[in-house]
């Protein structure tokens, strides 16, 4: 699977340990920034994935900032997006299955390595259940389209 993957400055540490665990399972991690340490804003790199799913190159993402907070917010903007904030598995497992969450949001301040991987396993093992699911996930689409567009700025 393809999957996009970013950071902000206070989560390239855990992002470089992401895309190592992800390659040794036969996926093919694309980076998409930040490589230092450096501060940076992470609405940036949540539009960088976000528009590697829209168009098509990427199956789905993985963001990391300090909560996962702020780059859920950012990348759930883009219509057709729905990023997760996950603190365990069992959040990430559902996240999937019953929200199809395209991109799977990480905070490098909540959780460690070990639990990193737990969760990312959860993730990547779930698939979308449908189902009563669908109909949910399907309002959720309709609200967005109601909020996009021409007609909303009106």
């Amino acid at each position: 699977m393809r999957i996009a993957i970013a950071s902000d400055h206070a989560a390239v540490a855990l992002k470089s340990k992401i895309v190592a665990w992800l390659q040794a399972r036969g996926h093919e991690a694309v980076d998409l920034g930040p490589t230092s340490p450096e501060s940076v804003d992470y609405p940036d790199y949540a539009e960088r994935v976000t528009a590697e799913i829209t168009a098509g190159r990427a199956a789905s993402g993985i963001l990391i900032c300090g909560t996962g907070i702020g780059m859920s917010l950012a990348a759930n903007k883009v219509p057709g997006i729905r990023a997760a904030v996950a603190n365990d598995p069992f959040m990430a497992r559902l996240a999937r299955a019953h929200n199809d969450a395209n991109i799977l949001c990480l905070g490098a301040r909540v959780i460690g390595d070990g639990l990193a991987e737990a969760i990312l396993e959860a993730w990547l093992g779930a698939s979308f259940e449908g189902g009563r699911h669908a109909r949910r996930v399907d309002k959720i689409s309709a609200i967005e389209r109601r909020w996009s567009g021409p007609e909303a700025d009106a």
